[in-house]
């Protein structure tokens, strides 16, 4: 199991997630729900106590790390976001790879800064102090607005993978969907970071 501490950011602090962000959360996610067409976001008090207690299962098992996104002006919960998919290979000395994803954002929180700060110190943790050669970043093909956010941050777009994973599109339980593949990779990671703290600056 992997453990990381609360990363401190200007605009975000990224907390591990626990139920005391159940409120803040749930009030978060149903403010406006019209951008969620192709993420799985929880809805109501009660569904996003499940979601939480699914992702801290899911912690409790090895297979992810969850955050609370929570906004430094106010404290409040915004959002969530994980380390996903922990790849290790013995020879190269252990972990290698890790996925940042399921990551979603309150209406309000988006376009703030937010989302690039947190993406700037999960990166930062995953190059800095586990040295993994690469990060994965992955979005439904179909997806045109968060596959623009994740190029925007400045991962390489490797192409498609075809009916690579269950949707988490609305209406598609139980369906297959085509999968965007991004990454950033250890030689980009500087021009990465500089860019990132550019764009942070601007907000």
């Amino acid at each position: 199991m992997y453990r990381v501490p609360v990363l401190e950011g200007r605009v975000v602090r990224l907390e591990p997630l626990e139920e005391r962000h159940v409120p803040d959360l749930a009030e978060a996610a149903d403010a406006d729900r019209a951008s969620y067409g192709f993420t799985t976001v929880p809805q109501g008090p009660d569904g996003t106590a499940t979601y939480v207690a699914a992702v801290l299962a899911a912690v409790a098992s090895g297979d992810t790390v969850g955050f609370a996104q929570v906004r430094q002006s106010d404290g409040r919960a915004v959002g969530v976001t994980r380390y996903l998919t922990f790849r290790h290979a013995p020879e190269v000395g252990g972990l290698y790879a890790v996925e940042v994803g399921g990551t979603w954002l309150g209406a309000a929180a988006q376009r703030t800064g937010i989302n690039v700060e947190a993406k700037l110190l999960l990166f930062g943790h995953a190059f800095e102090q586990w040295s993994v050669g690469r990060v994965d970043l992955k979005t439904d093909a179909r997806n045109e607005r968060s596959r623009a956010a994740i190029a925007a941050l400045g991962a390489t777009f490797e192409g498609v993978l075809h009916q690579w994973q269950p949707s988490h599109a609305v209406g598609e339980t139980g369906m297959l969907r085509d999968t965007a593949m991004f990454s950033v990779v250890t030689g980009r990671w500087p021009d990465v970071r500089a860019e990132l703290e550019r764009r942070l600056d601007r907000h």
